[in-house]
């Protein structure tokens, strides 16, 4: 059994939340099944512990825990009022996929990312739309059948279903022993910011500081800015060639310093 820290969520001390065996709670079902409803809150009681087990998945979001407990509970009273023996199946069981549930369209419809109501409504159509084909081809339908169903593109459906998936926090963990845990950051890499290519870029930098202000100038607005040869030309009023002369002069004078051989020679001559 998970050991309960002394937490207080919504004025309820976690640490004494009661604990109802297999046993009890189906006993209690029994009841509820037979009509006594007021066995209900005992059951809602008696499983917010499980409430509080769940809660352990969404704690690194940043949501207000107090927030999410009381969400948690929502799901855990529709599981109760829901569940029937007959399903055949624990009650814990029943209940963690509603409770998480319940969560998950929380965080959804609060998130700082709106997804507009038209892209959801085209992803629920889609799904439906998905598993009657499933079932018509006895095969998983390809996302050209499904958007000639619903009349719209391809595109449409895959950036609709894109707004299935929940975003999750670059500090959610994705694995934990006894040592530290593994964050969806440490195995995220990004080509754009290497390591490499920062000392490359740090080290660009230095050679440019070894150019004449008016070299610097033309490189930055020539390969900073996207300006051509004219442009540059017609502002600081000099012709074409010259700043093309001036352009190479200092192309190469960044090269040797990018090669370790600095020297300085005369561009604007």
């Amino acid at each position: 059994m998970m050991q309960l820290k002394k937490v207080n969520l919504c004025g309820v001390n976690t640490h004494k939340l009661p604990f109802l065996s297999a046993a009890r709670i189906k006993e209690l079902f029994n009841k509820k099944a037979e009509g006594d409803q007021d066995v209900r809150q005992e059951l809602i009681n008696g499983n917010l512990r499980l409430v509080l087990s769940i809660l352990q998945r969404f704690k690194n979001r940043g949501e207000n825990l107090d927030d999410l407990f009381q969400v948690g509970c929502i799901g855990l009273i529709k599981a109760v009022d829901n569940f029937s023996l007959e399903h055949n199946v624990n009650f814990s069981t029943y209940a963690v996929p509603m409770v998480i549930g319940e969560i998950r369209r929380y965080l959804r419809d609060n998130n700082a990312l709106r997804v507009s109501r038209s892209l959801k409504v085209l992803a629920q159509k889609a799904q439906q739309i998905r598993e009657k084909l499933t079932g018509k081809l006895l095969r998983e339908p390809t996302i050209g059948e499904i958007a000639q169903e619903l009349g719209v593109t391809p595109e449409e459906v895959v950036f609709a279903y894109q707004t299935l998936n929940e975003p999750i926090s670059l500090h959610e963990p994705v694995f934990q022993d006894a040592s530290d845990p593994v964050y969806v950051l440490d195995l995220v890499s990004d080509k754009k910011c290497s390591a490499e290519l920062w000392v490359e870029d740090l080290t660009l930098r230095q050679a440019l500081t070894t150019l004449t202000k008016r070299e610097r100038k033309i490189l930055e607005d020539r390969f900073f800015d996207g300006r051509t040869q004219m442009e540059i030309a017609a502002e600081i009023g000099i012709s074409q060639a010259q700043v093309s002369r001036i352009e190479k002069a200092a192309l190469r004078q960044v090269r040797r310093c990018l090669q370790g051989q600095g020297g300085k020679e005369n561009a604007e001559a």
